[in-house]
């Protein structure tokens, strides 16, 4: 069956890394979510679009990873391409290679490659050193990805995302910036309400720290873990800083009627007195918390009002397809991270 090619992008993207959402302009970045579109609506349709025929993809990983890892993987998959996982305790990196060679030899080998790391320095440090684009799957500074994913879906919801006011509860972590530069490009609102100590780490993004100043009026509620990959020594004091940070109804009744609330997942909820849920951890030692602590949201929140969270999945795969996100009905999530803040 012949294959038909997608309307040119009318931006020349070949060859190009992505580190941070600001490396695109607003034309190159819509013009991908208009590419994602397509390629989703084909997906649906089983149309073919084997794009990448031919292809290898990377996917280095120093993080643990669900969604990020299986959108990417199924997107290559979508468009023809091979993936290869590469999780860093299985290369030589592990016995201290230099990130440098590393990145010349699978230059080599590969057609792009996509990383999940801690340090945004070894990201760079990658994408220097590489002939081949280099895709930022997050790093501790940024999720371009993800807002990618979000931006999506809010597109899918509203139909634009111009005028939007979008309200972020939580850490100002890599995840709300790379949103706050989504949104700046896109010409959408976006406020951020964080404790102190806690705000995002870019002086143009508007901070409140009372959530409901940031959800008053909001289109788009988002929110994320409390605590992320890495930030498991600082739990009980992060627990103690975001307990007024919670998304629950009380909350989101401040919002537009027709808002949505998004969130990257995993998720932790609480879910009520007396019930425990397994935190985000590995190996028979995992932590327990109960459901009566705070947490980013509240279970009937995310339950109930969150079939937007899992369209956020199928946005990623959609966009690497070109790539991303999943849905549930009013919240919508998709990412990979900890402790979490809306209310089940």
């Amino acid at each position: 069956m012949a294959v038909t090619l997608p309307q040119a992008l009318g931006v020349d993207l070949r060859g190009r890394s992505l580190a941070r959402v600001r490396d695109w302009t607003a034309a190159e970045f819509e013009a991908v979510l208009d590419l994602a579109d397509d390629l989703k609506a084909k997906q649906r349709s089983r149309a073919p679009h084997r794009l990448l025929e031919g292809r290898t993809i990377g996917l280095l990983f120093r993080k643990h990873s669900t969604r990020t890892r299986v959108s990417l993987e199924v997107a290559a998959a979508h468009l023809g391409a091979t993936s290869l996982y590469l999780p860093d305790e299985q290369l030589q990196l592990a016995r201290g290679e230099p990130v440098e060679d590393t990145a010349r030899v699978l230059s080599r080998y590969l057609d792009a490659i996509a990383i999940r790391t801690y340090a945004h320095a070894e990201l760079e440090a990658f994408t220097a050193a590489a002939t081949i684009p280099v895709i930022n799957a997050l790093t501790d500074e940024a999720h371009p990805l993800q807002a990618l994913a979000d931006v999506q879906t809010m597109r899918e919801r509203f139909g634009v995302v111009e005028g939007l006011r979008v309200a972020w509860i939580g850490d100002g972590n890599n995840v709300c910036l790379s949103l706050a530069e989504a949104c700046a490009l896109l010409g959408a609102e976006l406020v951020c309400a964080a404790p102190l100590g806690y705000e995002p780490d870019d002086a143009s993004i508007p901070v409140v720290h009372d959530p409901r100043e940031a959800v008053a009026g909001a289109h788009v509620v988002v929110t994320d873990v409390w605590t992320s990959m890495g930030q498991e020594a600082e739990r009980a004091k992060r627990l103690l800083a975001f307990s007024g940070y919670m998304v629950d109804d009380e909350l989101l009744a401040l919002a537009d009627p027709d808002a949505i609330v998004l969130h990257c997942l995993p998720a932790q909820c609480r879910v009520g007195r007396g019930r425990e849920q397994a935190a985000h951890g590995q190996g028979p030692a995992r932590a327990h918390r109960r459901l009566d602590e705070p947490a980013p949201a509240r279970e009937d929140v995310f339950e109930v009002r969150a079939p937007r969270v899992r369209d956020e999945y199928e946005e990623a795969v959609a966009r690497l397809d070109d790539g991303a996100p999943a849905r549930r009905d009013r919240v919508i999530a998709a990412g990979d991270d900890g402790d979490q803040s809306v209310a089940r």
